[in-house]
């Protein structure tokens, strides 16, 4: 794809995300683009809100369980970046028309204390480079047409990454079997998902050594510091204004928020 076309993409991005708006597919206009021309769109859109002054914090892993791929009919993870301005305490009001597509994600974030980088880093090399874990609802935030998008669009529109919210307990990955922490998702007072984090590659922290070594392919590598985004073990639940959410990962704790 032409390096003006990536751009002129990545302008439109920007444009709906800053009003809160839907494109057309990128695939149905360009069925020739590919997974690259997709994270190249990305990375102009990412570069440009650096530039505009918002701090990169982490990066989020999409579509690594069978739910995910089930209900988006996408076969492969995605990733894509996450800003300081995104990031929601449990307890949050979140504006709900701040985001297009509203919906809920249940997960795991991690912290990393050492840096993490390709090609051959393994489920042990990401559990060795982790801080800690602490529960965390992903809003998801699509600013593309729902109805036949491709893992092309999505990884365009920075992976459907809209915010998070994370909860207060953290535990470092020897102190917890992370395999099995649960997530039972309620919005007003209904249970609408369950899961396990097993879910996601059979070990959360599967995806993290997937992106370590996916950054490899790019020159890069995952730093210190970063919040890692592991990926949702529930179906999204869509969400609206006036919504009331909880999720109890049991000895976790429990994220809440409403959307206002």
């Amino acid at each position: 794809m032409p390096a003006e076309t990536i751009a002129k993409l990545a302008a439109e991005l920007a444009e709906a995300d800053r009003t809160h708006g839907v494109i057309p597919r990128i695939t149905a206009r360009y069925p020739e683009a590919t997974v690259e021309d997709s994270y190249a769109i990305q990375g102009v859109w990412r570069d440009a809100q650096i530039a505009a002054g918002r701090r990169l914090v982490g990066r989020k892993i999409g579509l690594t369980s069978k739910a995910m791929q089930q209900a988006t009919g996408i076969t492969e993870p995605d990733y894509g970046v996450m800003f300081d301005d995104t990031v929601y305490e449990s307890g949050a009001e979140i504006p709900v028309d701040h985001f297009s597509n509203v919906r809920i994600e249940v997960e795991l974030a991690f912290v990393l204390k050492e840096s993490l980088e390709g090609p051959d880093c393994t489920l042990e090399k990401a559990l060795a480079a982790i801080d800690y874990a602490v529960p965390a609802l992903e809003v998801l935030n699509s600013h593309i047409e729902l109805e036949g998008r491709t893992i092309v669009d999505t990884i365009s529109d920075n992976a459907a990454y809209g915010a998070m919210v994370l909860g207060t307990v953290r535990r470092r990955p020897e102190e917890i079997d992370l395999r099995w922490v649960p997530g039972v998702l309620s919005r007003n007072g209904e249970i609408e998902e369950t899961g396990v984090a097993a879910g996601v590659l059979g070990h959360p922290a599967t995806g993290v050594a997937w992106l370590a070594n996916k950054f490899h392919q790019h020159g890069a590598r995952l730093e210190a510091g970063e919040v890692i985004l592991a990926g949702s073990f529930t179906r999204p639940m869509w969400v609206s204004r006036g919504d009331a959410v909880r999720c109890d990962y049991r000895e976790m704790g429990i994220i809440e928020c409403r959307f206002v």
